[in-house]
């Protein structure tokens, strides 16, 4: 019986996440569930899995929290404030967590998991994106092991042979020539340039294949999720940038591939569900059911690939340029995309848009020192944000 933390639990990760868990009640027992917003739905998981702790923003979600838990009569203690993050994610009753909050917000957490030694399944982008060095010496020092959630990752760490252990980052073995990550290309894939400026935000969130948040969802539309990705492959497995490409791949059926010198190529298959990466990495070494449909290759027929489009995903050659350059870019990149991204969200930046402010802001901060230390870590986030935020003025929709 395993102790697990899922730190960000109402989101879509989160969610899938209790829908393996309870496939194996057997296996695992939940500890503690956070959320930010959704009090409702994380009082309704509460009573359902019956964690020790749940994790609330402020004392005001706490109160709404405690008053529906309490006429369910659910024993749950609730804890507020970010610091509380940071204590169910490094409790050492604790033998796994999921990284799954989005954004920022999600670092500090995933730092004291991985200085507390804790197995992480990692979903939380911030964590390598913003701070790669300094979350793998953490994870180094602390002993902490990572196995990769999001779906390319995992098809990665899946396809490269001897299998590594699980401890510490997966890291590559010899013979690997080549990590290839596949994209979807969003639903304007084949749209023209001329038609991209008047994308609406319940367009660039209508995922083809991909049930996501708003957000990743608008990051896979311009591609700039791939581009993080990349990245976040970089310091995962320990590849140096001029070994790492993309190919577009429509149907999202191969999730990543990786090559080897021989010239030969594996390659990763399933459904587009994320409880397929996510069971994996819950019951590695040993393989647990998911729940999800078995693939029909035979319904599906053909697999199509395709090169990325520089000139339609300007954010995905961006990417490219904040993991060549080092330092601070990747950084700087990943915080002046949230701030562009939500700026289009609320219909106050057109979509074209979001890859000149990202562009602007690198220019700007790219080339300073990386960050040594969490505190260094957000402060730069801070100013790309701002920055990004003086940028938007110019550009308003």
């Amino acid at each position: 019986m395993r102790s697990i933390t899922i730190l960000g639990a109402t989101g879509s990760i989160g969610g899938s996440t209790l829908d393996v868990v309870a496939r194996h009640p057997d296996r695992f027992r939940v500890h503690a569930l956070t959320a930010h917003r959704r009090i409702d739905e994380l009082a309704r998981l509460c009573v359902a899995h019956r964690p020790r702790f749940a994790v609330v923003p402020d004392a005001q979600a706490g109160d709404t929290l405690r008053t529906h838990l309490a006429a369910a009569d659910c024993p749950t203690v609730v804890l507020q404030g970010a610091s509380a993050l940071d204590v169910v994610a490094a409790d050492p009753e604790v033998d796994v967590v999921m990284a799954a909050i989005v954004g920022a917000a999600g670092l500090a957490p995933s730092i004291a998991a991985a200085r507390a030694g804790k197995q992480i399944l990692l979903a939380n982008k911030e964590a390598l994106v913003s701070a790669g060095p300094l979350f793998v010496r953490v994870c180094q020092e602390g002993g902490a092991s990572v196995l990769p959630i999001d779906s390319e990752h995992n098809a990665v760490f899946q396809c490269l042979t001897p299998m590594p252990s699980g401890q510490g980052l997966p890291g590559v073995p010899n013979g690997v020539s080549r990590i290839l990550l596949t994209a979807s290309g969003g639903p304007f894939r084949q749209r023209s340039m001329a038609d991209m400026a008047d994308v609406t935000p319940q367009q660039a969130c209508a995922h083809p294949n991909w049930s996501m948040g708003r957000k990743i969802s608008v990051d896979s539309a311009t591609l700039m999720n791939k581009g993080l990705e990349l990245i976040e492959a970089h310091f995962l497995f320990g590849i140096p940038a001029e070994r790492l490409d993309v190919v577009v791949h429509p149907q999202s059926i191969i999730h990543s591939l990786v090559e080897y010198e021989d010239g030969s190529m594996l390659a990763q298959l399933g459904n587009p569900d994320m409880r397929v990466p996510i069971a994996h990495a819950l019951g590695f070494p040993e393989r647990i059911a998911s729940g999800v449909e078995r693939l029909d290759l035979a319904r599906i027929g053909q697999l199509h690939f395709e090169a990325p489009d520089p000139v339609r995903f300007p954010c995905l050659r961006l990417a490219f340029d904040a993991l060549g350059a080092g330092s601070a870019a990747p950084c700087v990149l990943n915080a002046a995309n949230e701030i562009a991204v939500d700026a289009f969200l609320h219909e106050r930046l057109a979509f074209t848009n979001i890859a000149t402010v990202n562009d602007l802001v690198l220019q700007s901060l790219g080339a300073e020192p990386p960050p040594a230390g969490i505190d260094e870590v957000f402060a730069l986030d801070e100013r790309a944000r701002t920055l990004a935020r003086r940028h938007l003025l110019r550009y308003a929709a």
